[in-house]
């Protein structure tokens, strides 16, 4: 073997051990920081709410990083953290059962929810501040505070939840094409 082909196959393997690491980072990135776990209940729920998956998949993954069993001190329960009272006016708007612990009950009045409060408000921004702080927190806030229909809330916490639903919603969007 030529010096010439000696030097392209040592080229060659290492672009394929390159390609292999990039495979492997990429795969461990979409798993373990982008996953899609419960894709056919988001698919559903999605369809049954004319909701883009993305934007379900960004809402669980800022609740509870795709832990069902997830509760909060304020006694939010499941993968999109409803409060017993959010899911059951949830009910009120699609039927079905309440187990907040079963991915795709909690799924489906979850994103019900979400779609409720985007028709309320018809801002993304204001909905998810909404879904955060709750919809009587966030209409108080339009009425005493004009930095609220600007995108700039009052809690920070919910400033931040906000900014980290449209981040993921942006990455599932982009790396999920």
């Amino acid at each position: 073997m030529t010096f010439c082909k000696k030097r392209a196959a040592k080229a060659a393997a290492v672009s394929v051990g390159l390609a292999l690491a990039l495979a492997l980072v990429a795969a461990l990135f979409y798993g373990l920081y982008l996953p899609k776990k419960y894709r056919q209940a988001v698919a559903q729920a999605a369809a049954e709410c004319g909701l883009e998956e993305e934007l379900i998949f960004a809402v669980i993954r800022t609740e509870s990083n795709f832990r069902p069993a997830a509760v909060s001190r304020a006694g939010a329960v499941g993968l999109m953290q409803l409060l017993p009272s959010t899911a059951a006016f949830a009910e009120t708007l699609c039927g079905g059962g309440a187990d907040l612990f079963d991915p795709s009950q909690n799924i489906r009045l979850g994103s019900h929810y979400l779609r409720y409060l985007l028709m309320r408000f018809d801002d993304e921004a204001l909905a998810l501040a909404a879904y955060n702080a709750g919809e009587g927190t966030v209409r108080r806030w339009l009425r005493e505070d004009g930095d609220a229909a600007a995108g700039r809330f009052p809690y920070a916490e919910t400033q931040r939840y906000v900014a980290k639903v449209k981040k993921f919603y942006k990455l599932y969007k982009f790396f999920y094409f």
